[in-house]
């Protein structure tokens, strides 16, 4: 089918600019259903994108693209579209990825911009966006229950442990519900983020947009699934985004205490769902490349957990249930290898 698909693709552009079909060269998808490639036309390199309208929000993905480019962000610009078809031809940003440039002695300057990009974010156009609310998040949440816990781990909760872990969720909704509710990315991190040139700052991967916590899209950032920095440095970068947003959105003076506790929950929240989805990637979509992403997603639970005592069952479970099932689950692995 995808084959089908590709061929179908290279047509589309062939007939939308008048060309013989043009070779197409894959590139790193992302976790989704789309397909992303790389094609030259009149010297200029080009991004055709293969994203199938039965599974992928393409509608979500023009609407939240222009009104990026309405708040001054720099996002693929579309050159062609066929909605029905779910082909797409855009811009290129390149291939240097925010993540590609960050270490000890650079993400500080590099978290910072990408920081002051979230007020132009957070304004974008509310109107057509869906609400993050309590059925959607408590919706992400049950996927580490299905996906990490029972597909992945083969662990089955017993009725109290079901009902003290979702009192463990009923915090974390309580928590995204009560903040300062903005239009947010969803999945603003280093490996969606581009550097371009003078130095700026692109913004891909953004079609999930949606209203929601103000530290959503910073947890995203600064509590990165893939790479973990320095409490310090997440602290202090942390501090400058609650006195930009507070400036910028001409929000309440909120005490730190109340945003960090915002930002800690928030966090949790995120990297339950991420470590259900990147188990679901794999038994689902035969996309193995997450799993190596699990341990540090849950590390984060672990750490953050242990500091709320309403939260001491989540702590458990990951600590003392879940992450040992992962290490005797990878070790047996191995041992078959």
């Amino acid at each position: 089918m995808h084959d089908i698909r590709r061929l179908r693709l290279q047509q589309w552009l062939a007939d939308q600019f008048m060309i013989p079909p043009p070779q197409i060269k894959s590139m790193n998808g992302d976790a989704g259903f789309r397909r992303y490639f790389r094609f030259e036309l009149n010297n200029e390199n080009l991004i055709a994108v293969d994203s199938p309208s039965d599974k992928c929000n393409n509608a979500a993905f023009i609407t939240v693209q222009k009104c990026l480019i309405a708040r001054g962000i720099r996002v693929p610009k579309i050159v062609a579209i066929n909605e029905d078809l779910g082909f797409f031809c855009l811009s290129d940003l390149g291939d240097n990825l925010l993540a590609d440039n960050l270490s000890l002695d650079t993400m500080a300057e590099l978290y910072q911009q990408a920081i002051a990009l979230l007020p132009q974010v957070a304004t974008m156009q509310k109107d057509s966006l869906p609400c993050y609310d309590r059925e959607f998040i408590q919706l992400e949440l049950s996927i580490f229950v299905e996906w990490l816990l029972g597909q992945h781990l083969d662990i089955t909760l017993t009725p109290k442990q079901k009902s003290d872990l979702q009192q463990s969720f009923d915090v974390l909704i309580v928590n995204a519900i009560e903040q300062p509710q903005v239009s947010m990315h969803r999945d603003f991190h280093s490996r969606n983020l581009m550097c371009l040139a003078n130095d700026e700052l692109g913004v891909i991967d953004f079609q999930d947009a949606v209203v929601g916590p103000i530290t959503y899209d910073v947890v995203s950032l600064l509590r990165d699934c893939y790479v973990k920095w320095p409490t310090v440095a997440v602290d202090n970068l942390f501090t400058s985004f609650c006195q930009l947003m507070t400036e910028q959105l001409s929000l309440p003076q909120y005490s730190s205490e109340q945003w960090q506790r915002w930002f800690d929950l928030m966090g949790l929240q995120r990297h339950i769902k991420a470590s259900g989805i990147f188990a679901r990637l794999f038994h689902r979509d035969n996309k193995t490349s997450y799993l190596k992403d699990i341990p540090l997603t849950l590390s984060y639970i672990v750490d953050i957990s242990k500091k709320y005592p309403e939260l001491q069952f989540l702590h458990y479970l990951v600590n003392d249930v879940v992450l040992p099932a992962l290490l005797d689950k990878e070790t047996t692995a191995e041992v078959k290898l």
